[in-house]
């Protein structure tokens, strides 16, 4: 059986297999927040780099183990990775905005098929068959620290708006455990391209759980990216909401007021000197909770420019 060149070592096949399984859990993961993605139709605050990344990753292994030619255990794990974050990465593109949708495809474009067939190109022309695998195992190696690596931009996320919303724990869990098989199943085959990366893959995994563990009881920042694209025009007026654990900012429409546009009680109107003034003028609603929890207008201000 092909299974049994992974077991000149029964050590290396043990911990093969439990890579496999837990690989394969790891690999399952996100499918909570591509259920989201999917009910929301939006793919919100996810990003598609890291499933871009893991897609690069486990072609160019599964190549690797095609050519060292005894790591079923390999190809296995590597094929199913392939095939599930093409359908991740299918979905996020179908929800994306049109923004994000664009530099996913322009990057799948990039990385996924034209730098995968340079590699292939090289290897093929310009070494000989005894040197391909190891030259791949240490782009391999390479690759792999940028697996491990994309996730950083999710841990800069959580400490910007001190939220793990967007970086699911089951994901971290997994992803160290899989690095502790695999780093085993490496240095019982005395693999170096396996076992060397997957060291960087239980600290940085130990690392995001870390801040998971810190920031899950968080009150969230909220970021709106939308917020970029709002020019100065549109924000009219804002309500701010005083509460005693956080201070949020709501940008709602409001009239263009001043002193004397508006109409008195007798139904007429008020003074027009003001109308030959094109430019809107606004105010800044001050609203307090006090204790028993009604809005208290504190001031209207108006909005200094």
């Amino acid at each position: 059986m092909a299974a049994v060149a992974d077991a000149h070592h029964p050590w290396a096949f043990t911990f093969g297999i439990l890579g496999n399984l837990i690989s394969f859990m790891v690999y399952l993961a996100p499918v909570p927040t591509f259920y989201r993605i999917f009910k929301k139709k939006s793919t919100e605050g996810f990003q598609s780099v890291p499933y871009l990344v893991a897609l690069f990753s486990a072609t160019l292994w599964l190549y690797y183990a095609m050519l060292k030619q005894n790591a079923v255990l390999l190809i296995t794990i590597n094929t199913f990775g392939s095939v599930i974050e093409t359908l991740y990465i299918a979905m996020y593109i179908v929800y994306a905005t049109k923004a994000s949708r664009k530099f996913t495809i322009k990057l799948l474009g990039f990385m996924n098929l034209g730098l995968f067939s340079l590699i292939l190109v090289i290897l093929q022309y310009a070494f000989h068959s005894e040197y391909r695998a190891p030259v791949l195992g240490w782009i391999n190696v390479a690759i792999s620290v940028c697996v491990f690596a994309a996730p950083l931009s999710i841990v800069a996320q959580v400490i910007r708006t001190k939220s793990v919303e967007f970086m699911p724990f089951s994901l971290s869990f997994f992803l160290t455990l899989s690095a502790v098989m695999w780093f085993a199943y490496g240095l019982f085959l005395k693999d170096i391209c396996i076992a060397l990366p997957n060291v960087l893959g239980f600290i940085l995994g130990l690392l995001q759980m870390l801040l998971y563990a810190i920031y899950r009881n968080r009150k969230p920042v909220i970021f709106d990216p939308e917020d970029k694209l709002r020019a100065p025009e549109q924000m009219k007026s804002i309500v701010i909401l005083s509460t005693v654990p956080t201070s949020e900012v709501y940008p709602v429409d409001a009239k263009p007021c001043d002193g004397n546009d508006g109409e008195d009680v007798d139904g007429k109107d008020g003074n027009k000197e003001g109308d030959g003034d094109e430019h809107e003028k606004c105010v800044v609603v001050v609203v307090d909770m006090d204790a028993s929890g009604e809005l208290q207008l504190k001031s209207d201000e108006p909005c200094v420019e």
